[in-house]
């Protein structure tokens, strides 16, 4: 339950993300739907392996470089998708930023709301 809501709100965040950035453009809320699931398995299987190849780049820069790193991975969610377009890597750079700021809010908020019902029995 907890994974399908955060997909809907994270696809939720992409259409907002469309609407406030020109230079992100998605076509319907099935298409965000399906960009949210590939960026998800981007950021678990592509993204790993980048940060490990460009650690000393990213150690140079004192993590800056993540930056790039999200910044290349959005781009390239868009590159794989018809119904999700990403304009420049400055856009990319932006809407990786506030899309991920926005899946922190979510992720937080999931968890109080999900995670505040905990009881004795269930440790």
């Amino acid at each position: 339950m907890k994974l399908l809501l955060r997909w809907l709100l994270l696809s939720s965040a992409l259409m907002l993300l469309a609407q406030w950035d020109h230079g992100v453009q998605v076509n319907s809320f099935g298409a965000a739907m399906i960009a949210a699931l590939v960026l998800g398995l981007l950021n678990a299987f592509v993204r790993p392996l980048l940060i490990l190849l460009t650690l000393p780049v990213t150690v140079l820069t004192l993590g800056l470089f993540l930056f790039i790193i999200n910044a290349f991975t959005f781009q390239m969610a868009s590159g794989l998708l018809d119904g999700f377009h990403v304009r420049s890597f400055w856009d990319a750079l932006l809407g990786s930023v506030v899309y991920s700021l926005w899946g922190l809010v979510i992720d937080a908020a999931l968890e109080y709301i999900f995670g505040g019902r905990r009881t004795r029995a269930n440790d």
